[in-house]
Formats: structure tokens, sequence, C-alpha cells
């Protein structure tokens, strides 16, 4: 090996030395003790109070929809109309893009906007060229209309069309409400760029209908999935091979969670876990947890309990590259996967 090369090393175990402190971010800050926690702990929702969710679920729901509230997705064949022009009047099939070609203006972005809005929009661009004050209507001739699929812990699951913008309780209410068995989170499943990483989306239906976080009444897209766990459900997160949400075993134990997550990954501070678990009166409290209490406190997962695997920053600096010697005495780094 060449002597004049080991800078080379020495540099670049300096430079991921620096970046311990920039890995990526951490999990939830503790708020409480281990033995605090284990001694009053929240059950899951009982039938009475299932019933009261879907009674606040259909006294929020929106409005009926409003002509003009319609929203335009790829497929639909509109009629666009410029009340001052007959010449200007066009039938077009919204393309996979979103886009109609309308006279003068060429392609025109429509898909994810109303009706209404989609007008509006097609005035303004007139405007500013070509008519002094146009007016355009837009008929639907033809709906593709946008879908929501709603499964798991409710009454009716299935796939449901709906023609304006609406929101979870909605979509809820679409699959007449919630059944005996739900969970108090649930999962709103998106994709926006990769089919096969969907972005999930957890909503505290507790804070939602209870506390009237209204916020976190999503707005839900067309593709969107709906999921209701069960009562019973733990999710796991951070440093292992497949985070999400999991059935609760009889006696489930965070190490078994973490099993069934697929296990650590090569990145994973076992010595740092923290469990979020739900309190009486709709409280979180978060507890840090090493493997010594984890081995040694008996007690098992409660429903809506997160357990999160912290990340070793030097493992996953070194996890992330390994250094090499190459044939001629450079050196190069390799990205392994976990």
């Amino acid at each position: 090996m060449d002597t004049r090369r080991i800078p080379s090393l020495i540099c670049f175990l300096l430079t991921a030395l620096v970046l311990v402190g920039c890995t990526s971010a951490r999990g939830p800050k503790p708020t409480a003790k281990l033995e605090d926690v284990i001694t009053n702990t929240a059950g899951g929702p009982g039938q009475r109070e299932i019933q009261e969710m879907n009674d606040k679920l259909f006294a929020s729901l929106s409005s009926a929809p409003q002509p003009g509230e319609y929203v335009i997705t790829a497929g639909d064949l509109v009629q666009v109309s410029v009340f001052e022009t007959q010449e200007l009047q066009k039938e077009a099939r919204v393309g996979a893009r979103g886009f109609v070609t309308l006279p003068l203006l060429g392609s025109v972005q429509v898909m994810g906007l109303t009706t209404a809005e989609a007008e509006k929009k097609i005035e303004d661009l007139y405007r500013a060229k070509y008519l002094h004050d146009p007016h355009v209507s837009i008929y639907i001739k033809e709906q593709q209309g946008q879908k929501v699929t709603v499964v798991g812990a409710v009454k009716r699951p299935g796939t449901y069309d709906y023609p304006a913008r609406r929101r979870l309780l909605d979509a809820l209410a679409l699959a007449e409400g919630l059944d005996d068995k739900a969970g108090k989170t649930v999962q709103v499943r998106r994709v926006i760029d990769d089919p096969n990483n969907p972005t999930t989306f957890l909503v505290d239906m507790d804070a939602l209908i209870q506390n009237g976080r209204t916020e976190l009444n999503l707005e839900i897209k067309s593709g969107d999935v709906v999921y209701v766990p069960e009562a019973g459900t733990v999710y796991v997160d951070g440093a292992v091979k497949k985070p999400g949400s999991y059935p609760i075993k009889k006696q489930m134990s965070i190490n078994e969670a973490i099993a069934a997550a697929g296990g650590l990954t090569m990145s994973a501070d076992q010595n740092d876990v923290k469990l979020v678990r739900y309190m009486d009166g709709g409280k979180r409290e978060v507890i840090q947890l090493n493997q010594e209490n984890i081995q040694s406190t008996p007690f098992t997962l409660n429903d809506r309990d997160l357990v999160f695997v912290e990340r070793n920053a030097m493992k996953s600096i070194f996890s992330s590259f390994s250094v090499y010697l190459g044939p001629f005495g450079g050196v190069g780094m390799s990205r392994p996967s976990e």
C-alpha cells in the first residue's frame, strides 16, 4: 500500500466523525418515567365510546356538494364555453397529466381544480391576452370520478366515488362510520411519487373528533386509501427494517414488536428505544428505554403504543459507507443496503 495515500483515509475518517452529529432526525424526547406510566395506562375504546365517536363524526360532516365543486380528474370529458365568442368553445378530454388543450391558450392544467376554479383560471388566461371581460363555463360531459378506498374496522369497507372535495370524516361516513372493533388511530395512505412507497398519515381520532382538532381532518385525494386498524395495534418506527403498524398479540413485548417489524437495521441503537403511550384524558407520554429495562420490567404493549428505535450515530456513518483500499492504493467508498 502506498503510504502517501494514508492521509486521504485519515481525512475521510475525521470527516465521518464530524458528520456524526448530522445524521437523520431523532425520535421524540422523553417526557415521563417508565414506572409512572406502567401504573397508569389507558385501555382500548369500548362499544359505547365508538358510538359516541360515530355520532360526532356524522354531526361534523361537510355540507352536500354545491354546483361548481366537482373536482376535475384525468379522463374527464369537459366542454369549455366562452360566452363572448362561439369560436372558442371546445370539447376536450383531460389528459393523464391533467391538461386540456384550448383555442389560443394551448395546454392548460385543470386536474385537481373544481369546475369553478378551472373556469376562473381560464377566464384569467383569456383576459391576460385576448378578451376584455370573458365569462367561461365548464360542463362535465363524462365523469371518470375521484375514488377513495376505505378499509379496516368500518361498517361498510369498499371503494367509493366522490364528486367534490371531501375530507377524512366524509370518507369514513361513506363507509357508514367506525365499527365496534375500531381503534383510535386512522391511517391515510397516499401515493405521491413512488407507488411502491406511499406516504402514510396517522390521524388521532380522539384529537380530531373529541377535542375538535379540525386541522387533522385531512383533505382526501383521489386514490387515497383510508385504513382503520382494529383496537390492539402497535406502531413500530425508526431503525427497523419494516416500519409500520402491527396487531398486538396477547402479552406482546417491545422486542416482539420489533421482531414483527423485521428486526433492527445495522444502524440501530438497541439501548436507545422510546415508547410513546396514550394515557387517560388523551395525554401522551414518551418513555426512554434500554435493553436492560426492556428485559427486566414486566410490561406489555397497549393499543396505539408507538415503539421508536433510534439510530446509533457512529453506526449510521459506517453502515452507510464502507471504506476499502483500491487496487492502486486509493481510498474508495461503497454504500451497502441495510
